[in-house]
C-alpha cells in the first residue's frame, strides 16, 4: 500500500478529533466533530480555518519570467502588477486544461499555488517547458485558508496590515517573528485569506487562529459544498484535459492582451483551438449551474437527459447546498440547453429528476474589493 503523506497539521487534526481520509495522496481531515453541515454554515456566517498545505507551492524566477510563463498560460502576466494575484490555466496543445492555479507577481519572481493532485506533473511541465535561465523551486511550506465574513476581524488582531489587501492582492508580513505570505483570496466565495507559513511554524500559527472565538476548524467535506455553492470548479471533476477553458465557462481567464486583436495574441499551448472558440463560440457544450426541484442530491456522474430522454450532458459536481437549503450541482450540457431556466433531467437510480439551469454562483460572493 502507498503510504499517505501528511501535512504539518496532521497531529493537530488528530487531536481535534477529525475524521481522516485519503485525498490527493495525503491523509486529510474530511470533517471534525462539528459535522459537515455545521462547518459549512459556520464558515458562511463566521470564520473557518482550512488546512490546504497539500497544495503545491512553487517559486519561478529568472529572465523575463512573466513572458516565459505566458508561453504556458493564457493569462495576462506581463501586465500583472507587483503584489497582484491572478488565476491561470496550464493548457495543452489540444486546448485542454492540464491544471488551474494561482500566480502572484512577487517582484523578482512568481509564486504559484497549484492543485495537490497535479503538483508533480506541473513541476515537470514547468521544468520541461521553461529555459535553463529559469529557476523552479518547489516549497515545503504550510498553507492555511481563513475564510468567512469575520475573517477580517480575526486577521485584524494578528496582522492589521494584511487587512489592507483587497481581493486577489498578496503581501508578505511578520507575525510572531515569522514571515508569512498572505493573499486575500480563497475557495469558498467568502472574504478571507490564504496564508503560507514555514512548516515548523504552521501548527503554532493554526492554534493561534483556532483560539480566536470566531474560528472553527473546517474539513474537506464543507470545503467542497462551499466551493460548489460559489460555482467554483474542482480540477479533475469540472474540468480536465478533455475540457477547454471556454467550455468550462472560464473565458475570463484568457487575458484580453492574449486574444485576437490584443497586444500579445496566442503564444500559449492550444491557442488555435481556444481562441477559435473565443471568436466563434462554436463549442458544443458548456458548464452550467443546476438546481434540483426536489430534495434528493444529484451526485457527480449522473447523466443529464432532455424531456424525450435524449442524452444532453453529465453532472460533474453535486450535493446539498446548506446555505440555500436545496440540492445544487454543476455539469456540462449541450449548447441548446445552456440558457438559464432550461429544464434538464438527472437520471438517478432509474428516475429522472428535473433540474433547472441556473446562473452561478448560487450564493452571493463576499469578496472584499475595497
Amino acid at each position: 500500500m502507498t503510504t499517505l503523506k501528511q501535512t504539518p497539521l496532521h497531529a493537530l487534526h488528530c487531536r481535534l478529533g477529525a475524521k481522516m481520509v485519503p485525498f490527493a495522496g495525503y491523509d486529510m481531515p474530511v470533517q471534525y466533530p462539528l459535522g459537515v453541515k455545521k462547518e459549512h454554515e459556520h464558515t458562511r456566517h463566521q470564520c473557518g480555518l482550512f488546512d490546504v498545505s497539500h497544495m503545491g507551492q512553487i517559486l519561478v524566477s529568472g529572465d523575463n519570467v512573466a513572458q516565459a510563463l505566458e508561453t504556458l498560460i493564457p493569462a495576462d502576466l506581463v501586465g500583472l502588477e507587483k503584489g497582484a494575484q491572478r488565476y491561470g490555466i496550464f493548457t495543452s496543445a489540444e486546448g485542454g486544461i492540464i491544471d488551474d492555479l494561482m500566480l502572484v507577481n512577487a517582484g523578482d519572481h512568481f509564486y504559484l499555488v497549484v492543485n495537490a493532485a497535479c503538483k508533480d506533473q506541473d513541476l515537470a511541465h514547468l521544468r520541461l517547458s521553461l529555459s535553463a535561465t529559469h529557476t523552479i523551486e518547489p516549497l515545503e511550506r504550510g498553507l492555511l485558508a481563513l475564510q468567512g465574513p469575520l475573517a477580517r476581524d480575526v486577521m485584524q488582531r494578528l496582522c492589521p496590515e494584511a487587512c489592507e489587501l483587497v481581493f486577489m492582492q498578496h503581501g508578505r508580513f511578520i507575525i510572531a517573528g515569522q514571515e508569512v505570505w498572505v493573499s486575500r483570496s480563497g475557495y469558498t466565495g467568502e472574504d478571507g485569506f490564504e496564508i503560507s507559513v514555514a512548516a515548523d511554524f504552521c501548527e503554532e500559527f493554526a492554534e493561534r487562529l483556532l483560539a480566536e472565538p470566531e474560528v472553527e476548524a473546517i474539513g474537506l467535506g464543507a470545503r467542497d459544498s462551499l466551493r460548489l455553492e460559489a460555482g467554483l470548479c474542482l480540477y479533475g471533476h469540472d474540468m480536465d484535459m478533455q475540457t477547454t477553458p471556454i467550455e468550462a465557462g472560464l473565458i475570463w481567464a484568457i487575458g484580453k492582451p492574449r486574444r485576437h486583436g490584443g497586444e500579445r495574441p496566442g503564444g500559449f499551448p492550444g491557442a488555435d483551438v481556444i481562441l477559435h472558440q473565443v471568436d466563434t463560440k462554436d463549442h458544443t457544450r458548456k458548464r452550467v449551474g443546476l438546481l434540483a426541484e426536489g430534495r434528493a442530491p444529484v451526485r457527480e456522474g449522473a447523466p443529464l437527459v432532455d424531456a424525450a430522454g435524449n442524452d444532453v450532458g453529465i453532472v460533474t459536481s453535486g450535493g446539498f447546498g446548506p446555505s440555500i437549503g436545496t440540492p445544487v450541482a454543476m455539469g456540462y450540457v449541450n449548447r441548446e440547453q445552456e440558457a438559464p431556466q432550461s429544464v434538464v433531467y438527472a437520471v438517478v437510480r432509474g428516475k429522472q429528476l428535473p433540474m433547472v439551469v441556473t446562473p452561478m454562483p448560487f450564493v452571493k460572493a463576499g469578496y472584499y474589493r475595497g
